[in-house]
């Protein structure tokens, strides 16, 4: 029963329940700690105002209605026609809830206690109440406090529990120490001591037939002795004998009769009693279950506790001998560098020794050369002397010559060449670290989320549900768009990808696999992906001049400038056959406006095809030229007006660009070999607007792949 303490104790006091009294939130209260927390609220919020004001619908046990959720921090609220009550400073409580000031002075706490119930202050009107475990407030009607019910099953409780705690059972007459009882009053229900008995309940007169027993029985009594009846809260002689199923509270045979319940449905309460003590049974059936789990559960943890000291022990170990291994491995190589040391040593010294013993003959030699050929010249006969001095000459020359360049020069040098390269050992020793010990299972794609928009695709997807391996990254693959080889086009952490710039009329396969430091899990299901036939683009502000101007969704573009300014396309080309066209809007003082192609770095303040990054032709009101790279070819008669349509074919199949000029062909084929990736494009004055149109078929009279010798299609 000790587990049972928190829920027998007042949340505002800290102290066992005394006269509990139950809240429409379900909460119980000390009667004086309801006492405490009361705030008086403004006339206006009173509910005598709300029923003047025309709410002749309110009914006090509506509790929904009465509800007052907090909105601030003083725990109020309001509802309805009622305005939140002011904020009271308060004070915590020793279970740390907040206790307000008494709304109206407390007596003593000696004089409280024994006052019996109902012996109060009276409350002031317009009092509001806020439990203080959910907060939901209430203010009271002209009942006060008594309109709450008492609850005595709690109570009983708490008496119960206290006297199954109590070591001995005490004198409830005793003023300061209380001394053991030796009796108890069945009559009386009252404990005494000795002395307390002898001066307070003498046997005789009346008392005399009062019986007294041993405290111990006086206890097994008090316990069996009948429950008292209930009465209503709101006719206080009236017995408790049924209860309102939908207002769930049980009511007397006078509420029944005023009509307060009158559509709801009634049972009698010990049919409803039973009913109950059934239920709250069958849930406690419930509870039992997931306690057992929970204890189960703790079972399992405290195991799984010993597991991991074992595991973690285990674990040390094979981590130090992990270690030494590497050490052991260190001092082998050790070892094996040291003999290359030793062995570099002794080639040194080797190569030394043999110098110097080579230098020390030829230095005897050379020496005793020189001390022969002093005493040759001592000699006074000169024939003798001219017969050996051409001999001698030569030979002091050869010997001399011996001595030559690199004979006094060290063969080897003291320094040991050998330095170790211990950097990346150093490196990896720190960078030793615990891994994962499995890779990740494969990602699972998002079918829903994946899909394809114009020359882009959108890819989503998602780890296995039940996988708890970590995974550090993805990597998302897609194929050329011809089934060639796959190719990476994302590396990174996030679990959607939109790839831009793929071909149009092209199917892709795509899959996507986890990595972490284990290394690379398996492949996704392969995803085949159909971009767009025909292409939907636009004008790009993003790259465009900043004189030019846009509009219509940025389908329609003119310029603030004289100069001729650049603006391309949002899309790219590199596969495929597309059409587009761009009629005049407006041509004043005819310009000369160009139309084309152009790659992404092409210069934007100059006429396109002015550079080599743009294959464009320009035209005015008479004639027009193709251009690249600054070179003007082909004039060919027929210029643009206002409503003029121009049309660009760009045909990679055989890498050619064909313009159109109102729907028929302008001049022969005007560029050829074209090959990589081309944005659609113009340059414009501001003499000149223009409006795109995208996503056409390809013209009647072209077939793709057809070309005459002389450069027309066919």
């Amino acid at each position: 029963m000790d587990e049972m303490e928190e829920e027998l104790k007042c949340p505002v006091c800290g102290s066992f329940y005394r006269e509990p009294i139950i809240l429409p939130c379900s909460h119980n209260i000390c009667l004086a700690c309801a006492r405490n927390i009361l705030v008086q609220t403004p006339e206006a919020e009173s509910p005598q105002s709300s029923r003047a004001s025309g709410s002749a619908d309110y009914d006090y046990l509506d509790l929904d209605k009465m509800s007052l959720y907090s909105e601030a921090d003083s725990g109020y609220g309001s509802y309805g026609g009622f305005v939140s009550a002011p904020t009271t400073p308060c004070q915590k409580s020793p279970n740390g809830v907040r206790v307000f000031p008494p709304a109206v002075p407390q007596p003593p706490p000696q004089q409280h206690l024994l006052q019996p119930p109902g012996s109060y202050p009276p409350i002031p009107r317009n009092s509001c109440i806020t439990c203080p475990q959910c907060h939901r407030s209430l203010i009271l009607d002209e009942r006060g406090l008594r309109g709450f019910p008492k609850n005595r099953v709690l109570e009983g409780v708490v008496d119960r529990y206290q006297q199954s705690k109590a070591a001995a059972l005490k004198c409830q007459l005793c003023e300061k120490s209380p001394k053991e009882a030796t009796v108890m009053c069945e009559q009386c229900d009252v404990f005494y001591c000795d002395p307390c008995r002898l001066r307070c309940h003498p046997p005789r007169g009346p008392l005399a037939k009062h019986r007294l027993v041993p405290p111990a029985q006086g206890r097994i009594s008090r316990r069996a002795s009948p429950r008292k009846i209930s009465t209503c809260t709101e006719h206080e002689l009236e017995n408790l004998s049924m209860y309102c199923v939908q207002c769930k509270t049980p009511v007397c045979y006078q509420c029944l009769e005023e009509g307060k319940h009158g559509p709801h449905e009634v049972k009698a309460l010990g049919a409803m009693w039973k009913l109950h003590k059934g239920q709250l049974s069958q849930a406690l059936n419930g509870l039992s279950d997931r306690a057992t789990e929970a204890k189960e559960f703790l079972v399992q943890l405290r195991n799984m506790v010993q597991h991991i000291q074992e595991n973690g022990v285990e674990f040390e170990a094979c981590l130090v001998a992990q270690c030494d291994a590497l050490i052991d491995a260190l001092n082998r190589r050790k070892a094996q560098l040291l003999t290359q040391v030793n062995k570099e040593h002794e080639h040194k010294l080797k190569v030394v020794r043999d110098q110097i013993s080579h230098c020390t003959v030829k230095l005897r030699q050379t020496t005793g050369l020189m001390e022969y050929c002093l005493e040759v010249i001592k000699e006074n006969d000169p024939s003798g002397f001219l017969q050996i001095s051409d001999a001698l000459i030569r030979r002091v020359h050869m010997t001399e010559g011996q001595w030559g360049k690199g004979t006094l020069t060290p063969r080897m040098t003291s320094d040991f060449d050998l330095t170790l390269d211990s950097g990346p050992l150093l490196q990896t020793i720190h960078q030793l670290d615990f891994v994962q010990m499995k890779v990740p299972a494969a990602p699972i794609l998002q079918l829903e989320e994946c899909c394809t928009q114009n020359n882009s695709a959108t890819l989503s997807w998602k780890q296995p549900p039940l996988s708890t391996i970590a995974v550090e990254g993805y990597i998302l693959e897609l194929d050329d768009g011809n089934g060639g080889p796959f190719r990476e086009v994302y590396v990174g952490t996030e679990t959607i990808c939109t790839v831009d710039g793929l071909h149009f009329n092209s199917t892709y396969r795509s899959r996507v696999k986890a990595f972490n430091a284990s290394g690379v899990g398996q492949y996704s299901k392969t995803l085949v992906m159909q971009t767009s036939e025909m292409a939907w683009f636009t004008f790009d502000p993003s790259s465009a001049h900043p004189d030019i101007l846009f509009s219509n969704d940025n389908l329609t573009v003119t310029c603030n400038s004289y100069d001729d300014r650049v603006v391309m396309g949002n899309t790219a080309f590199s596969r495929g056959v597309h059409y587009w066209e761009i009629t005049i809007d407006r041509y004043d003082n005819h310009p000369d406006p160009a139309f084309g192609i152009a790659r992404a770095d092409v210069l934007k303040d100059v006429m396109l095809g002015k550079d080599d990054k743009a294959w464009a032709m320009y035209v005015d009101n008479n004639r027009s030229w193709f251009m690249h790279n600054n070179s003007h070819t082909n004039r060919t008669d027929g210029g643009v007006a206002k409503g003029s349509t121009v049309g660009m074919l760009l045909d990679f199949t055989r890498r050619i660009l064909i313009f159109l000029l109102n729907d028929e062909q302008q001049g022969p084929v005007a560029f050829e070999g074209l090959e990589g990736a081309f944005y659609p494009a113009i340059s414009l004055n501001r003499n000149v607007q223009v409006t795109l149109h995208t996503g056409l078929p390809i013209p009647d009279f072209y077939t793709p792949g057809e070309v005459d010798p002389t450069g027309s299609t066919c």
